[in-house]
């Protein structure tokens, strides 16, 4: 059945506003405005009385329409354009009208047509347009109207020089900002808080601190502005002292009530190595927005506590606080370093289903955890699909390729990075000739490497030296890297002299690699990784009391061993596997896996390689050591746990030993599954019997 529509009363008209003698408009008007009806209806009645001729009455009426109401700007446009010859105040109110609704270049335009029309500025007109200057970066415009209030006496006011310091330092000039206030007879609070403002956008941190420190011998008042940009330079100088001083001048004064003062200590301290400091004030919080959970979970990834960093996310997800680019990339990061494959899929479909912008930061962290993860094809679509990218993302890349083992395809990346006019940096040569080590492309690494410095302008640093020394000795020219080391213009460290140790395990070159601990030990004498590399070659040649030896040496000086750990995601959930460890609540089960794995790999020819077993294990027990090592345990779990046919992901703290990469390629051709292995140097993709590597890692 269909009903008639209902007939409602029609509402009577509110009644207008009543104002007030003339006098009184100026006072009125701003009181009775709430909203645009109001408005019209006092603007109409004004009219009417006359009284919105009055220069006062026009300029409130300005104000209420440009800065009060939402949505009205346009009705006070026309309101200014009404105007007989609007005064300065009138120019006032639109140009911060204009700054306000993010429409700098009109409020330019403004102040332009302002002086063509001979009306003079006062020292709000200039401290606004000098805003908008800073927001559009525009150094030349703020030069004139610099120029300008100089012509106009203005130059000295406090409230016009604190905007000139503001706008040279938003636009690059800081010595120029730095040099008007110290020409300030007289510096108010604004003022120490435009400067620092200034070395914080310009990342001088440490004139941050330096500018701060000052204002304490002076006896400056401060506030929490100032606190939050100080904080902020301690976090990137590591400077704890004076952070810890602010936070207890935070906690002495009452100022824990402060939001984002309080965060910015927390970034403080997990950025200078407190995590755990950082975390209680994080949950003393009463509440918390998206800023202070990126920054604990920041501060989590950047001490390399990723699995803590996750655990956290999750938290955040389950308290339903948005995630923003700065938690995304932290995140990333996190799943990047665990290999945590799933997660980070997830993290990019959300960023993909809440639309989120591809900023170049957070673009990089993709391609970077895509390739971390050894997905170099997810990697090359997403790099592919950045809408901006920048030398970093190009480097990223780069370097995901060369640990991938491609190291000509990340060649040919580089070659186009040089094409798209990217200036390559140290970075980006760190990859480069890491892809031609891994490649065994020993011709084109000297090639690049000689080039960096003529043709780019990019001076060799210490890890490029070590690259060389890498490319040499994985080739095998052990004599030739050592004498490139002798040769180097910069003193060796530890790492060098320890990449031409790991290049004579390899090999099995005893003298140089007996040199190379000798050096090692004058630098970093307690690394035990090196002692063990050393105590393996002895092995591999049958040198077992050398060897024993070495492992004696370390158990004197109290040195122990760095145990092998690896780890595998399952469903979003990270297991961690060590060496011959059965604290696993299913060890019995995974130990009973790998000894099936074990019979048959060796009905397939496996024969294990004893000398990488434990040097203080029986001689019956050295074959079980080897089957227990860390990577073993963790594919086992993967081939019980996984469907069949699934991908097996594991990362390992470790280079992978001869044995398990052997045995490693025999299960991918046994199982029939892809396993994807990465280890300290590189990845390798394990695949019918073969590896990625070709055998040279």
């Amino acid at each position: 059945m269909a009903f008639a529509p209902a007939v409602l009363p029609a509402k009577p008209a509110p009644p207008l506003p009543q104002l007030p003698p003339a006098a009184n408009h100026k006072t009125i008007i701003l009181e009775q405005c709430r909203t645009l009806r109001d408005l019209h209806q006092i603007h109409a009645r004004l009219i009417k009385t006359g009284a919105a001729r009055l220069p006062s009455v026009a300029e409130n009426l300005l104000e209420c329409s440009a800065l009060l109401l939402p949505g009205s700007l346009d009705y006070a446009l026309e309101i200014f354009r009404g105007a007989p010859r609007p005064h300065a105040q009138a120019y006032n109110i639109l140009i911060r009208a204009f700054i306000r609704s993010n429409s700098p270049q009109e409020a330019l335009g403004l102040f332009l047509r302002m002086l063509a029309c001979s009306v003079p500025p006062d020292k709000h007109t200039f401290s606004c347009v000098l805003k908008v200057c800073s927001r559009l970066r525009a150094l030349r415009d703020g030069k004139q109207v610099h120029a300008h209030a100089v012509k106009c006496g203005l130059p000295s006011e406090e409230f016009v020089v604190n905007s000139l310091i503001h706008m040279y330092a938003s636009c690059g000039e800081v010595v120029v900002a730095r040099k008007l206030f110290d020409g300030m007879p007289k510096r108010g609070i604004v003022t120490w808080n435009a400067m620092l403002a200034g070395y914080f956008k310009a990342g001088d941190w440490g004139e941050v601190v330096e500018l701060f420190r000052g204002m304490l011998e002076l006896g400056m008042a401060f506030d929490e502005v100032t606190l939050i940009s100080v904080l902020t330079a301690c976090g990137r100088m590591g400077v704890l002292d004076l952070g810890e001083w602010i936070g207890d001048y935070v906690e002495a004064n009452g100022l824990k009530r402060c939001q984002n003062l309080v965060t910015a200590l927390v970034d403080m301290f997990a950025k200078c190595g407190e995590v755990d400091k950082a975390r209680r004030l994080f949950d003393e919080m009463p509440s918390r927005d998206v800023v202070a959970w990126s920054a604990m979970i920041s501060g989590y990834s950047q001490a390399n506590r990723c699995r803590e960093a996750l655990a956290l996310f999750h938290v955040m997800q389950k308290a339903k606080v948005e995630p923003n680019e700065v938690t995304m990339v932290s995140v990333l990061s996190s799943c990047a370093d665990l290999g945590t494959l799933e997660t980070g899929k997830w993290v990019h479909s959300y960023i993909k289903r809440k639309r989120l912008h591809v900023t170049v930061n957070l673009g990089t962290a993709l391609v970077d955890f895509y390739a971390k993860c050894g997905c170099m094809e997810s990697a090359l679509e997403t790099f592919e699909e950045m809408p901006n990218k920048n030398a970093w993302s190009w480097s990223v890349l780069i370097q995901g390729l060369a640990s991938d083992g491609q190291g000509r395809e990340a060649l040919k990346v580089f070659s186009l990075m040089l094409e798209a006019e990217f200036q390559p940096t140290d970075v980006t040569f760190i990859g480069v000739l890491s892809a031609c080590s891994h490649a065994g492309l020993v011709e084109e690494g000297q090639i690049l490497f000689d080039s960096m410095s003529s043709e780019y302008g990019v001076q060799p640093r210490i890890e490029h030296y070590g690259c060389m020394v890498d490319l040499l000795g994985r080739a095998g020219l052990i004599e030739e890297a050592y004498h490139f080391i002798k040769s180097m213009p910069i003193e060796p460290n530890a790492v060098v002299w320890r990449t031409l140790l790991a290049s004579c395990k390899i090999h099995k070159i005893v003298n140089f690699g007996e040199e190379s601990l000798k050096q090692i030990i004058k630098l970093e004498p307690r690394h035990s990784g090196d002692y063990i590399l050393l105590s393996n070659i002895y092995a591999l040649v049958g040198r077992w009391e050398d060897a024993v030896s070495v492992r004696n040496q370390m158990k004197e000086k109290g040195i122990m061993k760095i145990p092998g750990c690896s780890l595998i995601e399952l469903d979003g959930t990270i297991f961690e596997f060590f060496a011959e460890d059965s604290s696993h609540p299913q060890s019995k089960e995974i130990f009973s896996k790998v000894n099936e794995i074990i019979t048959k790999l060796k009905l397939a020819g496996y024969v294990p390689n004893v000398a990488e077993a434990r040097l203080d294990a029986e001689e019956n027990e050295k074959e079980v050591s080897v089957s227990h090592h860390s990577e073993k345990l963790a594919i086992a779990f993967g081939l019980m746990k996984s469907p069949p046919g699934a991908v097996i992901r594991v990362s390992k703290n470790l280079r992978i030993c001869t044995d398990c990469h052997l045995a490693t390629k025999l299960i991918s051709k046994v199982y029939k599954r892809e396993i994807v292995v990465r280890d300290r140097n590189r990845f390798h993709h394990f695949k019918y019997g073969s590896c990625s590597c070709n055998d040279y890692w």
